[in-house]
């Protein structure tokens, strides 16, 4: 079954028919993250990269990277998976319109979840980040198969 995460949106599930997927990648970043021991996957969709009030982050937790990735790791953990088996894979964080300044929302996106894996002693298995094209992420969550489509091509990241 398809389920669909929305922008600023978060799914966590641990039934292997289930697929996750979130389109309209572009500046935003999408991240998958699967437990191959637990069954878990889960997918986030970040619209910006921090919240100025960590500790209620308007209504909405799931729009920032800095406070929905950590929320959506917790709802794993809740399901079985753990730390040291979680494997993550990156989609989004372009610069659509060719947009280049200080603005530039999907390069501080990616920059934000760097620095968060990195506080975390944890690390991206795969990426697919940056140019300028409109990305639609798909996780499998009986393998952890992560699929990308732009433009009419798919791959597998």
């Amino acid at each position: 079954m398809e389920i669909v995460v929305s922008i600023s949106d978060m799914k966590v599930t641990n039934r292997a028919k289930d697929v996750l997927v979130t389109h309209a990648l572009g500046s935003c970043l999408g991240l998958a993250a699967y437990d191959p021991v637990a069954g878990v996957a889960g997918l986030i969709h970040c619209l910006l990269p921090l919240a100025r009030e960590i500790k209620s982050p308007q209504k909405n937790p799931f729009m920032y990277v800095n406070v929905g990735v950590p929320q959506m790791m917790r709802a794993m953990f809740g399901r079985g998976a753990t730390r040291e088996n979680l494997v993550l894979k990156a989609a989004g964080c372009g610069r659509m319109m060719h947009i280049s300044n200080q603005f530039d929302t999907g390069a501080n996106n990616f920059a934000a979840l760097k620095k968060l894996l990195q506080v975390n002693e944890m690390r991206l298995s795969a990426e697919d980040v940056g140019g300028t094209i409109p990305r639609t992420m798909r996780l499998y969550a009986d393998t952890g198969r992560v699929v990308i489509s732009s433009c009419g091509r798919s791959w597998e990241l």
